[in-house]
């Protein structure tokens, strides 16, 4: 590794992780970035499709973006930002879902969610209560919750599901969120392939365990996956149960993209979209035609995904055929060929896509951002209260652990 000390280690080279390093590298203060994978990322990861089109088999969309730190990033890095709605805010394709039943499910979602809203104060509860029981749109509900939160109603907290603030405005960086992502991280120091397995926080310096030996530091900032903690990927010493416990609260969900070549794609709208079924939770959603190349984006979330994942990418493609095919037809189904994909929930690293609060978990996050002692901080989208699952939400948790860091320097002589 070529280096025995620093004096902030951060671990993890996410969106999170990568804010952090350059704020404190920007400050002067000698840091060092660990990442188990070959690449600087995380969840944001692009990789190159037909015709050298940029992919994102990661996050795509510039949440909030007029908010959103990242296309200021992404500009200043000389990338181009596309500002075309997305297919989620207009009408689908009229293909088995006639335009008068897309108003009623419209109109059916909208109320789900404002009943939410409008919850008095109480208990939290998982956010399928505030489904209006015997209602048609249930199920189709149930699946867009699976492309949000990674899980289905039943299994989310409807507290922490209120509190994310979306401003409605979503972009895109033509050349990719994750190139964008790790071109963020040009010139940090950092060690790639370098997992850490453990740090002991119980001597006067810090001792961080890893696979190419051992770091001795003065803080570190832990920014991996609260998947990654709650399953113990990395082991503390002395314990923190508490920041435990606080990671098992916020479970990663999972959602997988499909990219899938399309066939006379000039017969399809450019970023138009398709529900693979209407009267089911496990369903894909089909974005035709992405930056209007021949391409569908197949989107699949929650207990699908995770049920498709068992049988590897194949899984995936042969249930995007099938209802495709009921869809379109089967010569389509024939014609189409999977492109690109990536297995969140098998990733070691990542063990899911986002993270959402289990019903009554919802306090989880500011108890996993809580630093200890001054010398162990944590960042990520889950530690975020109200921009989580997002690559926005762990640069503003990344760029607040650096401050708390640079704050608890500043406070005390080491």
């Amino acid at each position: 590794m070529g280096r025995s000390e620093a004096e902030v280690v951060i671990v993890g080279a996410g969106a999170a992780g990568l804010a952090a390093a350059r704020r404190l590298h920007d400050a002067g203060v000698d840091c060092l970035l660990l990442e188990a994978r070959p690449r600087l990322g995380g969840r944001a990861w692009t990789v190159e499709g037909p015709a050298g089109a940029p992919l994102d088999l990661g996050c795509g969309w510039l949440h909030s973006a007029d908010r959103n730190p990242w296309p200021a990033v992404a500009e200043g890095q000389g990338r181009a930002i596309d500002r075309t709605p997305p297919p989620w805010g207009r009408r689908a394709l009229p293909i088995g879902f006639p335009l008068a039943d897309q108003a009623d499910f419209l109109a059916a979602l909208q109320a789900y969610h404002r009943r939410m809203d409008a919850a008095p104060p109480g208990p939290d509860v998982p956010a399928a209560h505030f489904l209006d029981p015997g209602c048609r749109w249930n199920a189709l509900i149930g699946a867009v919750g699976t492309y949000v939160s990674g899980a289905e109603p039943d299994r989310v907290s409807a507290r922490d599901l209120g509190a994310y603030d979306d401003s409605g405005v979503n972009w895109r960086v033509a050349e990719g969120y994750g190139t964008t992502v790790a071109a963020f991280g040009a010139g940090l120091p950092a060690v790639l392939e370098c997992p850490v397995t453990a740090i002991d926080h119980g001597g006067r310096r810090l001792r961080i365990e890893t696979g190419k030996g051992a770091i001795a530091a003065d803080r570190a900032i832990v920014a991996v996956p609260s998947g990654v903690l709650a399953g113990e990927g990395l082991r503390f010493s002395p314990a923190l149960p508490e920041r435990i416990e606080a990671a098992a609260g916020l479970p990663l969900g999972l959602a997988i993209k499909l990219f899938l070549s399309l066939p006379d794609a000039e017969a399809f709208e450019q970023e138009s979209r398709l529900f693979g079924r209407t009267d089911r939770t496990e369903t894909a959603a089909y974005h035709f035609r992405p930056f209007g190349r021949p391409l569908v984006e197949a989107y699949f979330g929650g207990r699908l995904a995770a049920s498709l994942e068992a049988g590897g990418p194949q899984a995936f493609f042969e249930h995007a055929k099938g209802e495709l095919g009921a869809l379109l037809g089967s010569a389509f189904a024939e014609r189409i060929a999977p492109v690109a994909t990536h297995l969140w929930g098998a990733d070691p690293w990542a063990r899911g896509s986002y993270s959402y609060a289990l019903p009554g978990k919802s306090g989880c996050r500011s108890a996993l951002a809580r630093p200890v002692d001054d010398r162990l901080f944590f960042a990520g989208e889950a530690c975020s209260e109200h921009d989580f699952s997002t690559a926005h939400g762990a640069f503003l948790s990344g760029r607040a652990a650096a401050g708390a860091v640079l704050a608890a320097r500043g406070s005390r002589s080491l």
